[in-house]
């Protein structure tokens, strides 16, 4: 899709009028140390910025850089990340603490390839922190972003793959201060999907998230909890803590265990060291 000049010029006094007026504010929005971008885009994967909003003051309280989260213990990370879910993200952000400082002299990559080999870190995730932690104009689309768009120039179609819009990304964006200009995209994304019908639903990306009561997500989750709570347990007390099939506890241990979140010496189970 070609769009004039004058189109674009439109768009941006548009995105920037709203942020003006209604831009949200968070902490990471006042920070543009890598360390605390890096955290911060790490746990808002998956997870609504209100709760990121509520974890993120306490988890930097107790980790402030990587050579504290690196000295950190999984079991002292996992008691400060519960009620975030996604527990990966904990476990890839200690491997990433490790890696850079062992191996980059405690400096977050400055290149997106570069990000790309951490632990935990997507084409999406290395991007953003381009942006927000560099000021680089790197492109890049997430589901507020994706609204903004399908809002302004595909009203009339369905099925939009996101190859259609990246170009739209490209030309629209402020390659002076990409970091100011993507925080107003996401915020007049999240007003649109409030305001009316989502338009993200006409995205070939969409899809609904499956149910998390009852998923090896939540078995999973429980079992840690358990374990953070009562270092230390046999196979069988930590089963009667679980609400599930013994079968499905049975099954989520062993991935717990083959991913290295948890350890079992004999029958006793206990957080990785």
């Amino acid at each position: 899709m070609n769009i004039s000049d004058s189109a674009v010029r439109a768009f941006r006094r548009e995105i920037r009028a709203y942020y003006r007026k209604q831009g949200r504010s968070f902490a990471w929005r006042a920070t543009t140390d890598p360390y605390r971008i890096l955290v911060s885009e790490i746990m808002l994967q998956q997870t609504r910025t209100e709760r990121v909003a509520e974890k993120y003051g306490q988890f930097l309280s107790a980790f402030p850089d990587f050579e504290s989260l690196d000295r950190a213990t999984l079991h002292e990370v996992l008691t400060v990340w519960q009620g975030m879910g996604y527990n990966r993200r904990a476990l890839a952000l200690k491997e990433i603490a490790r890696k850079v400082v062992h191996e980059r002299g405690g400096k977050v990559p400055r290149t997106e390839e570069e990000l790309l080999q951490l632990p935990g870190i997507g084409r999406y995730t290395a991007s953003a922190i381009m942006v927000f932690a560099f000021n680089k104009p790197a492109i890049f689309i997430e589901t507020n972003i994706r609204t903004v768009f399908l809002h302004s120039f595909f009203q009339d179609r369905t099925e939009i793959h996101d190859k259609e819009i990246a170009p739209l990304v490209e030309r629209t964006l402020d390659r002076k201060d990409p970091r100011t200009w993507y925080y107003a995209l996401m915020d007049y994304g999240v007003m649109l999907k409030r305001s009316q019908e989502n338009p993200g639903r006409r995205s070939r990306h969409h899809k609904k998230q499956s149910p998390f009561r009852g998923s090896n997500r939540q078995v999973r989750g429980m079992i840690l909890k358990a374990l953070v709570g009562h270092p230390g347990l046999p196979e069988e007390e930590v089963a009667g803590m679980v609400p599930a099939d013994p079968d499905v506890i049975r099954e989520n241990l062993r991935v717990l265990q083959a991913e290295g979140f948890i350890v079992k010496r004999g029958r006793v189970l206990r957080i990785a060291s």
